[in-house]
């Protein structure tokens, strides 16, 4: 349970020092260690240790293999074991990309990296219109997402860590290249944000288990899905941009797509599945380095989990 409360966007607060902070502490400190590592050891430890992770959480491994059934039921049982497998190869790497990401140096990525469509956030600033990127929950997600705070203050959303020593040190090494960092439950100074031209980054497609939820499809199933990109740009009159970021060997493509058109409409349904279909797009693209071992589908309209 989460037993502390929110500091301010733009700053961590002071360190918690409490002895039941400690175990927290001691995996920071790892983390730290890890994230300067070198590149080229971090990649081949990670698919170590994605292969280590897919054995040693079977609630997740059995998640992972039924999305992947019930997503690409085109695909025959050897290619998703064989994408599963790929899925966990892209966790353990993204587990030092976060790492990187948060607390380590990015300069080895800065030079391999292909960013496409940035003249849309151009213009966009250009027209003083406060800018929604909405993007997917892949393993690339907080290391890309710093690459493209190169070239826009962005700001971005989040949710508590259960460690108050994690939730300190994730949000400072955030700070490091966000403007500031939103809880998921921060409507108000969102809301201010994108009004005066802000740019906030946030990924939609996990059940949040809001009050503020619809069941919209995402690969054909229905898929329990916050209202939250309709509200905010009915709100605010932002501009709702897909993000798409992937990893190629070696190098980072980061795409920004153009401004979803006549959006939002009179209907949050419509509108979420919209934003659902970019998602699902973004995924088969890119489906190893996607999260699948979310229950994302866990919520169903008659009450009967498919997992």
């Amino acid at each position: 349970m989460v037993r502390h409360v929110a500091s301010p966007p733009n700053d961590p607060g002071l360190p918690p020092r409490a002895p039941r902070d400690w175990p927290g502490w001691i995996g920071v400190g790892v983390g730290v260690l890890a994230a300067r590592l070198p590149w080229a050891l971090q990649r081949r430890l990670g698919v170590g240790i994605g292969r280590l992770l897919k054995y040693a959480m079977p609630p997740r491994r059995r998640a992972a293999r039924r999305n992947l059934a019930l997503c690409l039921p085109e695909l025959d049982d050897a290619a998703r074991e064989t994408l599963l497998d790929r899925s966990f190869d892209a966790l353990g790497v993204g587990v030092f990309e976060f790492a990187r990401a948060w607390w380590g140096s990015v300069a080895p990525m800065r030079g391999a990296v292909e960013i496409q469509g940035l003249e849309h956030l151009e213009a966009l600033r250009a027209q003083g219109r406060g800018i929604l990127l909405v993007s997917g929950h892949f393993t690339t997600l907080e290391l890309c997402g710093r690459l493209l705070c190169d070239h826009l203050q962005l700001a971005g959303m989040y949710r508590l860590h259960d460690s108050p020593a994690m939730e300190w040190a994730v949000k400072r090494g955030r700070l490091r290249y966000a403007s500031a960092m939103y809880t998921q439950d921060a409507l108000r100074p969102v809301v201010k944000l994108l009004k005066s031209g802000g740019a906030l980054w946030y990924a939609p497609d996990q059940d949040m288990r809001g009050k503020d939820t619809v069941f919209a499809p995402f690969f054909g199933m229905p898929a329990a899905t916050i209202t939250a990109t309709h509200q905010l740009a009915r709100l605010t009159g932002c501009a709702v941009v897909p993000f798409f970021h992937r990893r190629e060997g070696d190098r980072y493509v980061l795409r920004v797509g153009a401004p979803l058109q006549e959006f939002p409409t009179a209907d949050a349904t419509a509108d979420t599945a919209r934003v659902n279909a970019a998602i699902e797009a973004m995924v088969r693209e890119a489906p190893a380095q996607y999260l699948w071992i979310h229950r994302r589908f866990k919520r169903q309209p008659d009450g009967r989990s498919p997992y």
